[in-house]
Order: C-alpha cells, then sequence, then structure tokens
C-alpha cells in the first residue's frame, strides 16, 4: 500500500526549504512528503494522485489571497480529496494585516480550511510540528486507520450484527463496519483465522471475539471483573459528556466512582463532527475526541467503566441506592448521578423506519459521511448539531439540503453555523418543511416533502437522511419517586418540592432530584442548559454536591438530623469535606446556611437562615490546613434565590419543551 501524501505548496523559495525540511525529517518514513512552489502545479498534482485513487493526509498551502478564493487552491483540495486536511502556512505576524486576518478567518468560519499553521521558524520547531501531528491524527482517526480501531465484521446488518453496529454507531471509540464479502471484510476474516463466528470484533490489541456477548465486550474494555463486590461513593449511569466530567472530577477527588453505559463513551456529543466554541480548542474538537480524552483523564484518576451494560432499576433502602442491571447485577453506591441524556427523536415513518442503518441514520453523519460522497443528502433539523452535521456532509456530497419546520435558522442555531452553511455552495437550506414519507429498495432512495404552510407534497431523490429533531431523556427505567416533567426530564432542587413528597428535613441540593442522593446532570435534567460545555460543568457540579452528602450522611434521613456543634468528620483520607462552615455548620453549595445550635437534635434555624453569599472556610482534613474556597456560584443558584423572592414564579423556561422540538440545538 502507498504512503498517504502530505502535499505543501509556498511561492516563497526559502521558507519552501525550511518546510520541506521539517516535513521530511519528521513524517517522510510514514508520509509522501511533496514540496511545490506554484499553485497550478500543485492543483495538477493533486488531480494526478486523485486518478491514482491515492490517499491525500494534509495539504498545506502558503499565503497568496487566492487560495482562499471560491475555486482556488484549497476549494478544489476539497473537491478533489474530501478527506485531506487543508491548513494555510501563515507568518507569525499575520493577524498584524487584518484584510489578511478578517480572510483567514472567514475562511475558517464558513468552512474554506480547517485551521493555519505557523510557518516553522527553524529545527526542531516542536509547536509547527505539534500543529501537523494533529492535522494528521484527525485526518487517521476519520479514516479509520489509528492502531485503537475496533473493526466488526458482519454477515449483514441485521440480528446481533445490527445490534453491535448501533451500539458502536453511539461510541466515540474509533470502530469500523465491514460485510464479510467485502474486500475489507475477507482481510479482516483470513487475519481472524478459521472456524469464527460471525459477527466478529477484532481489538486493537489483536484479540478476536467471535459473537461476543455484552459482557464479553465489557470485559475486554476494561471492566473490572468483580465490579458489583463493595459500594461506591458514587456511580454515575451514562458517559456523555455530563457523566465523563463527574468520572473525571470524581476521580481528581479520591472518590470510589463506578460509570455505567449501555453502550460506549460519548453519549450524544459523538454525533457533533466539531465543536468550534468549546473553551480551549481553537481549531475546534470533535464530540467523540473530547470523549476519548475525557475517558482517559477519568481513568488515570481512577475511576472505573462498565460498557454495555444497561441500567434498569434505582432503589433506595435507608442510606444505601442500588442500581441494578439488564444481567441481574447489582451495583450499591451512597451517592448516584444519573448523566443518561437524551436520544434524537424518531421520525415514526414505518417505511423510513425499516431503512435505518440502510441510508437513514439518527444522528451526525461522523462516520457515515464518507459514503455520501458524490450523492444526495438529506439532514432534519433546526440546532447546532444539525448545523454541524449538513457542514461536515458538504465536505463529501454532491449536495446537502438542510430541512427544518420552523421559518428561519436563527431561532435554533448558532450564528456561525448559520453563516458557514450560507456560505457554502453546495448546502440547501428548505424551512418550512417536514419528512412525511420515503421508501427505497433495500436502501434509502426518495422522500417524500411536505411543506408545514402549504400542504404541497414533493417526492425527491435521496441517498441519505440523516435525523436530528428534539430530544427523548433516558428516564423511562427510573421508579416513579424521582420527579420528571410530561416529557420525562427529570426535576431537581425547588422544581419538585410542591409536587412531591420530599421523604427528609434538609432542603434538596439544586441538582438533587426528588430521592435523596440522587443527583441529576445534563441534558436529562428538566432546566439544563443544552450545550456540551454546559453538561461538563454540571458533571463537575454534581460532584461537588456528591462530596457534600458523603460528608454528612445524609443526615435526616427517617429522623430529624443531629447537630452536635462541630465540623463532622467525612472519610478519612479522602480528601476536605465541602459543604461546611468554619464552626460546623453544614451548608449546601450556595444554600442557605444554618446557624450553629448546640442542643442535638436542633438543626437551629436553618429554614430562616440567611444566605451565604461571602467565600466559605472549611476544614481540609487531608493536611490540617484552612482553605478559603468560594460556594458553587453560577445560573442555579441564582435562580433559586429569585425564587426564594418571588415564591410561585418558575425562573428557569422549560428549555426542552418549548417549540418545536426540531428547532433544539442539543449539543454545543
Amino acid at each position: 500500500m502507498s504512503r498517504p501524501v502530505v502535499l505543501a505548496i509556498e511561492e516563497d523559495h526559502e521558507a519552501l526549504g525550511v518546510v520541506e525540511s521539517q516535513l521530511t525529517q519528521r513524517y517522510a518514513h510514514d508520509y509522501r512528503v511533496i514540496c511545490l512552489s506554484d499553485a497550478g502545479a500543485a492543483l495538477a498534482k493533486l488531480a494526478e494522485l486523485a486518478r491514482a485513487d491515492a490517499e491525500v493526509a494534509l495539504v498545506l498551502a502558503g499565503m497568496p489571497r487566492s487560495a482562499l478564493d471560491r475555486g482556488g487552491l484549497l476549494e478544489r483540495t476539497r473537491e478533489l480529496h474530501p478527506h485531506a486536511k487543508r491548513a494555510l502556512l501563515v507568518p507569525s505576524n499575520v493577524w498584524a494585516d487584518e484584510p489578511i486576518a478578517n480572510s483567514i478567518r472567514a475562511a475558517i468560519a464558513f468552512g474554506g480550511l480547517d485551521y493555519y499553521v505557523l510557518q516553522p521558524a527553524g529545527p526542531p520547531d516542536e509547536v509547527f510540528h505539534e500543529a501537523i501531528s494533529s492535522f494528521l491524527l484527525e485526518w487517521a482517526t476519520e479514516r479509520r486507520t489509528v492502531p485503537r480501531t475496533v473493526h466488526i465484521v458482519g454477515e449483514d446488518w441485521s440480528g446481533r450484527a445490527y445490534e453491535l453496529r448501533t451500539v458502536f454507531e453511539r461510541c466515540a471509540a474509533s470502530h469500523s463496519f465491514s460485510l464479510a464479502d467485502s474486500d475489507k471484510g475477507r482481510e479482516l476474516l483470513a487475519k481472524a483465522g478459521p472456524d469464527v463466528k460471525l459477527p466478529l470484533m477484532i481489538l486493537p490489541d489483536g484479540r478476536v471475539l467471535s459473537d461476543p456477548s455484552n459482557a464479553e465486550i465489557a470485559a475486554a474494555a476494561g471492566a473490572p471483573p468483580d465490579f458489583t463486590r463493595g459500594s461506591y461513593d458514587v456511580v454515575i449511569v451514562g458517559a456523555g459528556p455530563a457523566g465523563l466530567s463527574a468520572a473525571v472530577y470524581g476521580g481528581a477527588e479520591g472518590l470510589r466512582v463506578l460509570l455505567v453505559d449501555e453502550g460506549g463513551i460519548g453519549g450524544q456529543a459523538r454525533s457533533s463532527s466539531l465543536i468550534r466554541n468549546y473553551l480551549g480548542f481553537p481549531r475546534g474538537v470533535s464530540g467523540s475526541r473530547l470523549a476519548e480524552q475525557a475517558y482517559e483523564q477519568a481513568s488515570v484518576f481512577g475511576a472505573s467503566f462498565v460498557f454495555m451494560h444497561r441500567a434498569t432499576t434505582l432503589a433506595r433502602t435507608g442510606q444505601v441506592l442500588t442500581v441494578t442491571l439488564d444481567s441481574d447485577q447489582r451495583i450499591t453506591a451512597r451517592t448516584v448521578i444519573l448523566a443518561t441524556g437524551a436520544a434524537y427523536r424518531r421520525l415514526g415513518i414505518p417505511r423510513l423506519e425499516a431503512l435505518v442503518g440502510a441510508g437513514v441514520y439518527y444522528g451526525g453523519p461522523v462516520s457515515e459521511a464518507p459514503v455520501t460522497s458524490g450523492k444526495e443528502a438529506y439532514v432534519v433539523g433546526g440546532g447546532n448539531s444539525a448545523g454541524q452535521a449538513a457542514l461536515h456532509l458538504a465536505r463529501y456530497a454532491r449536495r446537502v439540503v438542510l430541512l427544518t419546520r420552523g421559518p428561519a435558522l436563527g431561532a435554533g442555531m448558532s450564528s456561525y453555523l448559520i453563516r458557514g452553511i450560507e456560505a457554502s455552495a453546495n448546502i440547501e437550506v428548505r424551512t418550512g418543511t417536514a419528512v412525511v414519507g420515503g421508501g427505497g429498495e433495500g436502501r434509502l432512495q426518495h422522500l417524500t416533502l411536505r411543506g408545514c404552510e402549504t400542504g404541497q407534497e414533493d417526492v425527491v431523490a435521496a441517498d441519505a437522511l440523516f435525523v436530528l429533531i428534539g430530544a427523548h431523556p433516558h428516564t423511562d427505567w427510573l421508579p416513579p419517586e424521582i420527579a420528571r416533567t410530561a416529557r420525562g426530564f427529570l426535576l431537581t432542587g425547588d422544581e419538585f418540592r410542591d409536587g412531591c413528597d420530599w421523604p427528609i428535613e434538609r432542603r434538596p441540593y439544586p441538582l438533587e432530584t426528588s430521592m435523596p442522593g440522587v443527583i441529576a446532570a445534563g441534558d436529562v435534567r428538566h432546566s439544563s442548559v443544552k450545550r456540551v460545555a454546559s453538561a461538563v460543568g454540571e458533571g463537575s457540579i454534581a460532584i461537588q454536591l456528591a462530596q457534600a452528602l458523603l460528608a454528612s450522611e445524609w443526615p435526616g434521613v427517617g429522623q430529624p438530623a443531629k447537630d452536635t456543634g462541630s465540623v463532622p468528620l467525612g472519610r478519612a483520607g479522602r480528601g476536605p469535606v465541602p459543604g461546611h462552615t468554619e464552626d460546623g455548620a453544614r451548608v449546601g453549595p450556595g444554600r442557605w446556611v444554618a446557624a450553629r445550635s448546640d442542643q442535638a437534635g436542633d438543626r437551629g434555624n436553618s429554614e430562616h437562615g440567611r444566605y451565604d453569599g461571602q467565600r466559605q472556610r472549611r476544614a481540609d482534613l487531608r493536611d490540617g490546613r484552612v482553605q478559603t474556597v468560594d460556594p458553587v456560584q453560577d445560573e442555579l443558584h441564582a435562580n433559586e434565590r429569585q425564587n426564594q423572592r418571588e415564591p410561585g414564579r418558575q425562573v428557569h423556561e422549560p428549555i426542552e419543551e418549548a417549540g418545536h422540538q426540531e428547532e433544539q440545538r442539543p449539543e454545543t
């Protein structure tokens, strides 16, 4: 197999020599490095490589303005090699030239290039190589050539093979699917050896799982063999952004953490092909990559993971919470964080539901986009995930049609995505339009569209349909005593107090559900902001609340809490005890401070106490110091204080229930 190509174009011969030297010394062993000084010659070389079906991994273009023009070098690169990464080589002072700087920003925003790379200053320039390596890693991940890829081979995509494919399509881990009679399938079967049974999984370390059970897959993914033994400080249900965040922060605090998910890591975030507005990732980050890095980070901190196991029941007996899995195994914990997220709603059209996996997909086109090359692709939805999907597909498909029921995209989509869609020549937006039918012989071939105002129906040819509409929370398995909205989203804090019997004497914490000790975080929560960054923030807050619960051991379960007048002891060696003032009065983060009482069993004037908006002090039992820390000061607590001042007024609006479900922004 020929090596992938890295192509660099720079008119300045001296600068080109430095670039060529850097690229050749570091990458020539694994890539064909081609350096040219003429854009016309570069286009001819790209066309020649396309005719030869050669893989182009990265194109680096120098600074001539023509490279950014419509029909210029970088746009032609995308047409000839849609998988290739495209970067602009720029000098370090490029931002001083405002017109050029603005054209670069516009090109990035509108998909004209992936990002920029500073010209190398001289060997070795590790800043330059960090950028190049990042591009090559992204390319290899998208092409499913990274060593960590899980390969799945099936005779056809039905039965158990379909189940595995469905699970892994919801997982951020790099994976590929091959039919047994395809060239790749035959190659993988030959490596697996004789007497294997389909469906087949080949793991990154070379192990072969023949028609594996969920338990075998979970064990291969690193699940502790005795994960049901003992009790955990925190059990997290759901491996989306909120759950992974909680695992990272819980592990970092020294808690015994177990995360359970019916699939793998990523949740709905994996459908986001590129999140450009996530803090700390100037080039943007895919939902899958973000989840992979969070998983690695949580593992380093000691969190444990059990995948391919679905939680079926949750119950509380005294101070012990029990999560039962579909394997009838039981896990006990002192606190539980529900981060199960929400799934895209389905169209409910029988003929299209029969084609799921054969041209019809629920979620973003992270792995399916390359197969749409030269075809007609449709995206349904008006939120950010739909916008990201359309822009990602536009790199491959001949034409992308974005369908939304609403009158305009601005009601549910970020402006940077709208600008990118408007600037893409092969994206068409049809507002006020719904999918009402469709079909095909073995695969999607056509759709029936209806105008929401006119009622007129059109039948259009279609090769792929990606549906990203609304959200349905994964809460059907929870017991009835956990309060939720009519749509199933979980109520937390003071949201449920009027219509639910809160069983203990203290007030619930802001993210705590109506079952004491059970916390909700992320999209599954009624008043959450449906964004990846918000879910990550709620995951970290959930751990702080769990620490407060662990430190106090839930005083008041079944009886009034006792105040001993001293700083309550947490778990030895587990770090600082959150949620207490210096004199030992217990407070939740950003909650009301109970005045200290010297009488055992008397909670003082906790319900009439004052809100402590100042900084709190708490004892750090790990090293004997006293630290000054801020309580959680976020929008949730501000809204709670507003609710206290104006009883009966609900500050949070039900974001996930407002207007058309199609017009939400489910992720990022």
